[in-house]
């Protein structure tokens, strides 16, 4: 079997001119090169296929095919234009018939406020093809499974994307104090002692007691109590339900929660966050993966209402 590795598409594309003119003078012109480096090519070629493909007519005016090049002519001439076709034609995205699946890493909170509208969205504008995988971010592996294709789009605050990505701002998103109703400190509004001095539930992925707001208290001398880390938002909210703790959650998480706690603004001036799409610079250009990035902004660009889904997102304070 001969190596393609050691084969010069050059020379293919030469012996194709060839066979078509049988005369490596036109044959020459027509490729843009000297008449002796295509005779160089032809002595390369008869080396390869160890057989003479075109050898002078009786007339003296132009070359025969041997029966070898005649066998070779057309599925040669066939497979150089489907090379072209291939590597000259835009590259194309229908989501209609399209069968790919993307996969996304977004936490609780991200699933919340984009992946059921993505998923709704796309009920209209995708066939069944299309499929989403969503998995849960691993702020570690993030860069290696951006690099390596295992994820096509993470979804992540500013802090957590790698400079190395491409990014997209989704949403500026800011936090609510959230508590069960019936909490017996009432429903006045927070001053700091009581924020303070309440027993918090913080989200944190890792298990850290120390987060985001506990920087900012930090900065104005302040330090509140936390009693317990869980990793997802949802898990703070349920645990909030049934006990008197109190935790600090995104905005837009929260105000799908209304029914069951009460949401209150944060006694202090604090900062939110941004929530970003990030992908890997190889997908930039990618059809598919432009339609994907397309539809998850035009998601988070919806207005959100309590009670449904559709804009932002991190983890909480």
């Amino acid at each position: 079997m001969t190596d393609l590795k050691g084969i010069d598409l050059n020379l293919l594309v030469s012996l194709d001119t060839l066979l078509g003119e049988l005369n490596v003078t036109r044959a020459a012109h027509k490729l843009g090169i000297s008449q002796s480096a295509l005779s160089a090519q032809l002595a390369r070629l008869r080396a390869l296929f160890g057989d003479p493909l075109l050898v002078p007519a009786g007339t003296g005016r132009g070359m025969i095919a041997t029966a070898r090049a005649l066998d070779l002519q057309a599925p040669l001439h066939t497979a150089l234009k489907a090379l072209e076709v291939t590597i000259t034609r835009p590259s194309t995205f229908d989501p209609m018939t399209a069968e790919r699946v993307f996969t996304i890493a977004a936490s609780d909170n991200a699933m919340v406020l984009f992946g059921c509208g993505l998923v709704e969205r796309l009920s209209g504008t995708a066939g069944p093809g299309i499929h989403l995988s969503f998995r849960t971010p691993s702020v570690a592996q993030i860069l290696s499974q951006l690099e390596s294709g295992e994820l096509d789009i993470q979804i992540g605050s500013n802090r957590a994307v790698p400079p190395t990505m491409k990014a997209r701002l989704l949403v500026e998103e800011n936090y609510k104090v959230v508590q069960r109703k019936g909490h017996p400190r009432g429903t006045a509004p927070l001053d700091l002692e009581v924020y303070c001095a309440l027993d918090h539930v913080l989200v944190s992925p890792a298990g850290d007691r120390y987060g985001y707001m506990d920087e900012q208290l930090e900065a104005i001398g302040r330090r509140r109590r936390v009693v317990m880390t869980v990793p997802q938002c949802f898990q703070a909210a349920m645990m909030v339900r049934t006990t008197d703790y109190v935790s600090t959650l995104p905005c837009r998480f929260v105000s799908r929660l209304t029914d069951w706690l009460d949401m209150f603004d944060l006694p202090f001036d604090a900062r939110g966050f941004s929530l970003y799409a990030a992908w890997h610079p190889r997908n930039h250009a990618d059809p598919g993966h432009i339609w994907l990035r397309r539809q998850l902004a035009e998601v988070a660009a919806a207005p959100a209402s309590a009670g449904s889904v559709g804009s932002r997102a991190k983890s909480g304070g």
